[in-house]
């Protein structure tokens, strides 16, 4: 069966999260070597910062290609142009942007997505009061027109910050107009196929982690009824 073995050979080629995971974390840092100035870096540099180990880093690259030289390092922009091809961000990325609440008008107002090959495209709402204004430049859409969208805008991501009692019907129409990535605000799991990727952003989630982190780095933990 020739497609399935050529599938099986894509996954093998596909890095594992942790590692793309850090991908993105190694790309911020060495914006910030730039920015304070530097050119070139090293993988001990990389890893003392991120509280790493340079085998760690150097074994990370080494899975997308030969970067670097050593004892001599990485010529940070060589570097930035390699992470951002494995990671795909080499090119600019269009984003539905899903709901108009308060986190969603965040959301239109950062600045940064551009800067690191993310722009929201278009946004959507189902609240007729909200569908027709202008905010941030940006005219609100009816969910129903997002399958033209998809089309003409050529959208494939899609940043999903409404209420958690409607996600999973948004998220149908989502996929069923041609959604394949999901960003998923809503604190709910979320049942798509497998080829469809979410990735789920919980603030409380990581609030209580770092309560957690907190409590036990005091030296106990104290509980009442």
């Amino acid at each position: 069966m020739p497609n399935e073995r050529k599938k099986k050979a894509m996954d093998r080629k596909l890095a594992p999260r942790a590692v793309v995971g850090r991908l993105s974390l190694y790309l911020r840092q060495l914006e910030a070597f730039q920015a304070a100035g530097q050119s070139r870096v090293s993988s001990n540099q990389i890893a003392e910062v991120l509280q790493l180990r340079d085998a760690q880093v150097r074994k990370d690259l080494a899975f997308f290609g030969q970067f670097g030289h050593p004892g001599i390092g990485y010529q940070i922009d060589d570097l930035q142009a390699a992470i951002r091809k494995a990671l795909g961000t080499d090119r600019l990325w269009p984003i539905a942007l899903v709901g108009l609440g308060n986190l969603g008008r965040a959301l239109i107002r950062y600045r940064e997505f551009e800067r690191h090959g993310f722009r929201i495209a278009a946004v959507f709402d189902n609240d007729p009061r909200k569908v027709g204004t202008v905010v941030s430049d940006y005219e609100v859409q009816s969910i129903d027109a997002l399958p033209e969208a998809v089309k003409t805008l050529g959208l494939s991501i899609a940043a999903l910050t409404v209420p958690s009692d409607v996600a999973q019907d948004v998220v149908n129409k989502l996929v069923s107009s041609g959604i394949r990535g999901i960003l998923n605000f809503a604190p709910v799991a979320l049942r798509v196929q497998p080829e469809i990727s979410v990735i789920s952003v919980d603030l409380s989630i990581q609030l209580e982690q770092l309560v957690y982190k907190v409590t036990h780095a005091s030296g106990g933990v104290s509980y009442s009824n």
